[in-house]
């Protein structure tokens, strides 16, 4: 799919309007509908992420190299949802800082090659695009801000993840997470250097932009926090 082609700039269109819409309603209506509607929304992504395993199976398309439920954006998923069934806050750490970095850089530079009215559009945006939702409703809308210390919780998650996805490379000759070769499409990655070096690159804009949303956290929180005008 051609990146802020018609059917990707729909996809965003959902996403801005999707997070807006459930920070603002939760923030101004506040009250049992928010538990509703964050099981919903787990069942939604659970549609999205489990149908797209349906989709490979019914068309031939599952191998363990390239479809094995590896990639970060798969434990996302898992997260995001298990976060809005739950409100635990270390899965709401995951969630929200997951979702604002892998999930918004996938949504934002999609590595697909489908397009509208394809099933893998809609599963590829609607996993993706929920998680962001879902970290932007727990975290300001439901006010579930991250602990001191999560950027590195989340920063060691991620690194035990990129090792079993770099196992699991090595046994099936697959590129979970990338790190076997850069995505075809263009990425952050495509700017880091050739194969192994932005595998550290990858690591180090991580952080980076981990740190990033904690600050954006920090400053969205603080104003949040502050008494309305009256």
């Amino acid at each position: 799919m051609r990146q802020f082609s018609p059917p990707h700039l729909a996809a965003l269109a959902v996403m801005v309007i999707g997070v807006a819409g459930s920070v603002y309603a939760a923030r101004r209506h506040p009250g049992p509908w928010t538990k509703l509607f964050a099981r919903a929304l787990a069942v939604v992504i659970f549609a999205g992420w489990f149908g797209e395993y349906v989709a490979d199976v019914i068309l031939g398309t599952y191998s363990v190299q390239y479809t094995l439920p590896l990639q970060l954006t798969d434990v996302i998923s898992v997260t995001s949802m298990l976060a809005l069934w739950t409100r635990r806050p270390l899965l709401v750490e995951l969630t929200y800082y997951w979702a604002f970095t892998a999930s918004l850089q996938a949504t934002l530079t999609p590595d697909l090659y489908n397009t509208f009215p394809d099933v893998y559009y809609f599963t590829y945006f609607i996993y993706r695009v929920g998680a962001i939702i879902a970290g932007a409703f727990l975290v300001f809308g439901l006010r579930l801000y991250p602990r001191p210390g999560a950027v590195w919780r989340v920063y060691g998650a991620t690194l035990v993840w990129t090792v079993i996805a770099g196992t699991a490379d090595v046994i099936t000759g697959g590129n979970y997470m990338y790190l076997a070769q850069k995505p075809e499409h263009n990425s952050l990655l495509s700017v880091l250097g050739p194969w192994p070096w932005y595998i550290a690159g990858g690591a180090a804009v991580g952080l980076a932009l981990l740190f990033v949303v904690a600050g954006v956290t920090r400053l969205l929180g603080a104003r949040a926090a502050e008494p309305a005008p009256t």
